[in-house]
């Protein structure tokens, strides 16, 4: 079974929103995505000003996708689709924003859900995040430092 990686482009925003509202954790509806400021128009200027997002293919099928803000050094965006989870895909993708950004920051970060029963704090913690704060009521903040070589 291969999992492959591909350069997203402006063709692919309508397959970014689907892998986004497909998740069952953390889930957002297309409506409420856009009342964020998250809208086809926002990736598609995201896109043009810099290779900011890839797209995991499991067996030629789009699985997941991540998405990084290299100016800000953030891991803007990484989901999975439900029926594609314990592949190593979420692996592979948070991987590729890691050496994205750490080509610009030695500190980069994320903001999510602080909520523990949320998969994903323990999955960003298992790879070497640690929550540097809370960012309000509801969410926190991961960074991870780059290694030194």
């Amino acid at each position: 079974m291969t999992t492959t990686l591909r350069l997203a482009s402006p063709s692919d925003i309508e397959l970014l929103f689907d892998i986004r509202t497909s998740v069952t954790q953390n889930h957002l509806s297309r409506e409420q995505l856009h009342e964020m400021g998250i809208t086809a128009d926002a990736l598609r200027d995201a896109m043009h000003k810099a290779p900011c997002a890839w797209i995991a293919e499991w067996q030629q099928e789009a699985a997941g996708f991540v998405m990084v803000d290299h100016d800000e050094g953030e891991l803007f965006a990484l989901f999975v689709r439900p029926q594609h989870e314990g592949k190593g895909i979420g692996q592979l993708l948070l991987h590729q924003a890691e050496a994205a950004l750490f080509q610009r920051h030695e500190v980069i970060y994320l903001i999510t859900d602080g909520d523990e029963t949320i998969r994903a704090n323990g999955f960003y913690r298992r790879l070497g995040w640690t929550v540097s704060g809370a960012v309000d009521a509801r969410d926190v903040r991961f960074e991870k430092r780059r290694a030194l070589s």
